[in-house]
């Protein structure tokens, strides 16, 4: 196998995990930060002017703030899963190819890449297209949902940087090929 179908394939190995593990995480800063801690918003705090009818929930009710909160835990709930199939999928690849090590900077790298997309995805269609909540509600609402796009779109281009230049590498082969120099 050649060098650049070697470092294809363990590109594809630890992309999987790496990526749907940053898709988890990524979603875990949004719920923790933005819905719980900072307050900002929750999954449908801004129902009062959604593109798609939904009844509106003021978060400064109990019974908003306990549909908003339902709602965030579902949120949660994916993220959660997300990062659980993230990790099956790294100790799958882990036991299946004992002597495959990555340089930490690849998988860190791929979760970046995750956690980026998680935000343009999640930001395109809950801020844009569906508009039940915004990063922060207010006059500036789209100029905070824009910039949250950007954080995605750099967390993918810085996180695909990183990974790029971080090949797997093949204990099993490099002991081999070193045992066999003697």
């Amino acid at each position: 196998m050649t060098g650049s179908a070697q470092a294809a394939r363990g590109w594809r190995w630890i992309a999987a995990p790496g990526t749907i593990l940053g898709v988890g995480l990524g979603g875990f800063v949004d719920g923790i930060m933005l819905h719980q801690i900072l307050q900002w918003h929750h999954m449908l705090s801004s129902t009062d002017s959604d593109n798609i009818g939904v009844k509106y929930y003021p978060a400064d009710t109990l019974s908003g703030l306990r549909m908003n909160t339902l709602w965030d835990g579902f949120f949660h709930a994916f993220t959660w899963l997300s990062v659980l199939i993230g990790l099956g999928l790294l100790y799958s690849r882990v036991t299946t190819s004992r002597g495959r090590v990555w340089r930490s900077r690849a998988l860190w790298g791929w979760i970046l890449v995750g956690w980026g997309a998680f935000n343009l995805v999640e930001g395109v269609i809950d801020h844009h297209v569906l508009a039940i909540h915004h990063v922060l509600a207010g006059p500036y609402e789209l100029w905070w949902d824009l910039g949250f796009l950007a954080l995605g779109a750099l967390l993918v281009a810085g996180g695909w940087l990183i990974q790029r230049g971080a090949p797997a590498i093949d204990l099993c082969r490099e002991t081999t090929l070193a045992g066999e120099g003697r």
